[in-house]
């Protein structure tokens, strides 16, 4: 019941008036569409991997959440996120076949690659929320690192990937493999977005050896995070380990 309670309050407290609703709700209808358009168009006409464009739509998507939260504080991340659920939801309504929904669905999740675009989703969504709720200010760096360095490791992993290890994926423990290469991307990117929000915020401030450690805590669980949790798992390990780290 605590945790009924204390959704509720989290939602209500943040629930956007209804004059921000009117304009910023078409706007990032628009907008999140426009992003989806685009990882599509380069699916089907420019031939990308699906790998690499569901991460435009990914990368687009938490960078506009920094910038939101930046100008209209929660409530108005609430609104993108709105915008977003409903442009998510139409691409699975589309279905296979469709260049909305290929540019989404990976292949190799086949037969269940909605499933995996939904468990994305909602890892996102809860992501998001609990991160908010707990640590406040520095939630916008699990929106960075998620958003951002995630995006970035997996085409350079995919690209330049010559060193594997091995990572369990999935229930059933099947084994998957990462690239070195891959995750040395992710974590250069974490250490220069974490320093780069770290200067410009008066909000916190996080020294090198936080920055180092944050940016490393995240690789590791980004690299060990079951299929479609990792949006969830580094908005947690990314926000909650620098507030800690910050407040020691």
């Amino acid at each position: 019941m605590q945790i009924v309670l204390s959704l509720y309050r989290f939602f209500w407290n943040n629930f956007p008036p209804a004059e921000l609703i009117a304009w910023l709700l078409p706007l990032t209808l628009l907008w999140s569409f426009a992003a989806l358009y685009l990882a599509a168009y380069l699916k089907r006409d420019k031939g990308w991997k699906t790998g690499y464009t569901r991460k435009v739509f990914h990368f687009i998507i938490f960078f506009s959440a920094i910038l939101i939260q930046s100008l209209y504080q929660l409530q108005g991340v609430f609104i993108l996120g709105w915008a977003v659920s409903a442009v998510v939801f139409l691409a699975c309504l589309k279905g296979n076949g469709h260049w909305w929904y290929e540019a989404l669905a990976r292949e190799k999740d086949a037969p269940f690659r909605t499933q995996y675009i939904l468990i994305s989703y909602l890892a996102t969504f809860a992501g998001g929320v609990c991160a908010n709720m707990w640590f406040g200010a520095f939630a916008v760096l699990g929106y960075a690192v998620t958003g951002i360095s995630d995006a970035v490791a997996e085409p350079v992993g995919t690209r330049w990937g010559r060193h594997t290890y091995r990572v369990l994926s999935g229930g059933k423990r099947t084994p998957a493999y990462k690239s070195l290469e891959g995750s040395a991307a992710f974590f250069i990117s974490a250490v220069l977005i974490l320093l780069l929000i770290s200067s410009s915020t008066t909000a916190f401030e996080l020294s090198f050896p936080i920055v180092l450690s944050v940016a490393f805590i995240c690789t590791v669980t980004e690299a060990y995070a079951p299929p479609g949790t990792d949006n969830f798992l580094l908005q947690l390990a990314a926000g909650g380990c620098a507030m800690w780290l910050a407040t020691l």
